[in-house]
């Protein structure tokens, strides 16, 4: 049974719980009953569980049943301003954001709000894990890929505290927790975010002089979508964090910009591979012995060799962070087909990188870009 928002006391005066949990939804009914059901389970009992969504949209149903405040959106069309909206409808003294897709350790709630008997503590997070025992391979080595120990193709998702309580600059969106009176001071969300609206609240409220923080242990299953939902969602990551960088500049590392030329890169590279192959005699044995004197190495064999050069060391290093990665779900099998999820991921993060410097460059306003429209 799911808890009130408040607390009836004795003289009957009503207070507000101490707890909000915070879920947007669009057109996910199926996932959101489980991720509710986890949060009404709950071990830590003064909790308010408000989700806010489109007012049609057919998760109200499975929201209104379980006796849970739904928020209608209205005009909001982004999660940005949803979660900003149930921020102004809420009056908890804590404040925590999860999704619709993910599935509630029964001590998710207390683990994050311990840490908040520390003055120093105006935000902790935890990592997220795909949910082992129902991921197919594929979801298992997205998740694996994600948390990748070298790169991470732009996510945030499986980092682990280094120790009990680890400071860090941003906390995950689906797996967060803040006091309201920090979200009040800097004003929320950024009004009208189509994305990395998390990023951007974390760099205001470290801005304004307050501490962030990661609990290894706090951990949130949340599920991972196929190959191809998840190539657009990093494709939409790429992009709205160039947007992100332009408004913030220092949103923007050396790291975005690696990864923002991986598909020019890629693209030369197979350009050279190709001139080299057709000027160079790719076809003759001795091309490939890098022994014989038969063949000089000129300009065409270093054009021909430095593609699967590249390819094994890009490889390594996969297979490499893989291992030596977070994620709970590492096996041979999904170590080995990380790599190219990996690929797939920095190439559509680049991509997204990409769209968004010529739409900076254009002056073009973008609509709402989540894989999931916010409209029912």
């Amino acid at each position: 049974m799911t808890r009130e928002l408040i607390n009836e006391l004795s003289l009957g005066v009503l207070v507000p719980c101490r707890v909000c949990v915070i879920v947007p939804t669009v057109g996910n009914p199926e996932e959101l009953a489980v991720a509710l059901d986890g949060l009404g389970n709950q071990t830590f009992a003064d909790v308010e569980i408000v989700v806010v969504g489109p007012e049609r949209d057919p998760g109200r149903d499975v929201v209104e049943q379980r006796g849970i405040r739904y928020l209608d959106e209205g005009k909001s069309k982004t999660r940005a301003d949803a979660c900003n909206l149930a921020i102004g409808e809420t009056e908890s003294e804590l404040v925590l954001f999860t999704d619709d897709d993910v599935i509630v350790p029964s001590d998710w709630v207390a683990n994050l709000v311990r840490w908040f008997e520390r003055p120093e503590v105006a935000g902790v997070g935890g990592p997220n894990f795909a949910p082992p025992n129902i991921s197919t391979t594929w979801q298992k080595a997205i998740d694996v890929a994600f948390c990748n120990e070298f790169f991470t193709a732009g996510t945030n998702y499986g980092r682990m505290a280094g120790g009990e309580l680890e400071e860090v600059e941003q906390l995950p969106g689906v797996n967060s927790a803040y006091r309201r009176l920090v979200l009040e001071e800097v004003g929320g969300f950024d009004e009208g975010a189509i994305g990395a609206e998390d990023v951007m609240l974390d760099l205001r409220i470290k801005k304004a002089g307050h501490r962030l923080w990661s609990d290894g242990s706090a951990i949130m299953w949340h599920r991972r979508r196929g190959l191809g939902r998840v190539m657009k969602q990093i494709r939409n990551y790429g992009l709205v964090r160039k947007l992100a960088g332009h408004r913030y500049p220092s949103l923007w590392g050396w790291s975005h910009s690696m990864v923002s030329v991986f598909p020019p890169l890629i693209l030369l590279s197979i350009a050279l591979f190709s001139w080299g192959s057709i000027n160079g005699g790719i076809m003759w044995p001795e091309f490939w012995d890098i022994s014989t004197k038969a063949v000089p190495i000129g300009a065409e064999r270093i054009a021909v060799h430095q593609l699967p050069t590249l390819a094994v060391l890009y490889n390594l290093m996969a297979w490499t962070g893989a291992v030596k990665g977070s994620s709970p779900n590492k096996s041979v099998s999904t170590v080995f087909l990380s790599s190219f999820v990996s690929f797939l991921l920095h190439w559509n993060y680049g991509i997204g990188a990409i769209k968004g410097r010529f739409a900076i460059a254009r002056g073009m306003s973008l609509s709402q870009i989540d894989d999931r429209e916010r409209e029912a």
